[in-house]
């Protein structure tokens, strides 16, 4: 019987990379409004390679821009584009379709939710904020909390442990095969492969169930749990 669902967060609750690339959008047209000396194309290249090598959730990935291109910071060019990014991160930072409804339904339910994210704590947190999440889940481990990202059994096994149920009565939902399915599968939950949100076009993510949409969760769990 399932007892519990766990959640990645980005791709899988909000659609993070489009979230991200209309911020990083809004922040180049603004840093050359204000001065940048080169093209949107090389800003673009520049930005993508910093994130690349320092990590999609690197803080100071303008800074860096600046420092590459003039030596220090123009604090004037930082400014306009940090703004501009924190203006369109909150327009594009909204939930897939029917994840509120879902969510819902399954406290009705009775089931316990949580979120595993390989996000920092800060940046996680921000985002269940800001779509009034927060207060939804009864647990969220971030990468801050464990030290391991995913697939290590680490962040699973600590949601278990919290959520005070047995691997075989927790599902988990995720769009990143190798991450998500696979470390869930290492400590014997059942995977629930989020397919609207997979940025990777994956072809064979070996979960359980597959799902084109999450209110498609509501029914899984019932027929698991026989009510269906």
């Amino acid at each position: 019987m399932i007892k519990a669902v766990i959640f990645d967060l980005d791709n899988t609750l909000v659609d993070f990379m489009t979230m991200k690339r209309q911020a990083i959008d809004a922040a180049i047209s603004a840093m050359i409004d204000a001065g940048l000396k080169i093209s949107y194309e090389e800003a673009k290249q520049r930005i993508d390679r910093i994130y690349a090598e320092k990590g999609i959730e690197y803080q100071q990935v303008f800074d860096d821009l600046l420092k590459e291109i003039y030596g220090r910071i123009d604090y004037k060019i930082l400014s306009a584009g940090v703004v501009a990014y924190r203006r369109a991160r909150e327009a594009a930072l909204v939930p897939y379709p029917h994840v509120y409804m879902t969510l819902t339904t399954l406290l009705k339910m009775g089931l316990k939710l949580a979120v595993i994210s390989d996000a920092p704590a800060r940046e996680a947190w921000l985002r269940l904020c800001y779509l009034n999440f927060h207060h939804i889940f009864d647990h969220v481990i971030t990468f801050d909390d464990t030290g391991e990202r995913k697939p290590s059994p680490v962040p699973f096994l600590k949601a278990l442990e919290l959520l005070g149920v047995e691997p075989h009565e927790a599902i988990m939902v995720g769009d990143w095969a190798e991450r998500d399915v696979v470390g869930a599968k290492k400590v014997g939950m059942k995977t629930a492969f989020a397919r609207y949100g997979d940025t990777f076009n994956t072809q064979n993510p070996e979960a359980d169930y597959e799902l084109n949409d999450i209110i498609e969760l509501i029914d899984i769990i019932k027929k698991e749990n026989g009510w269906l």
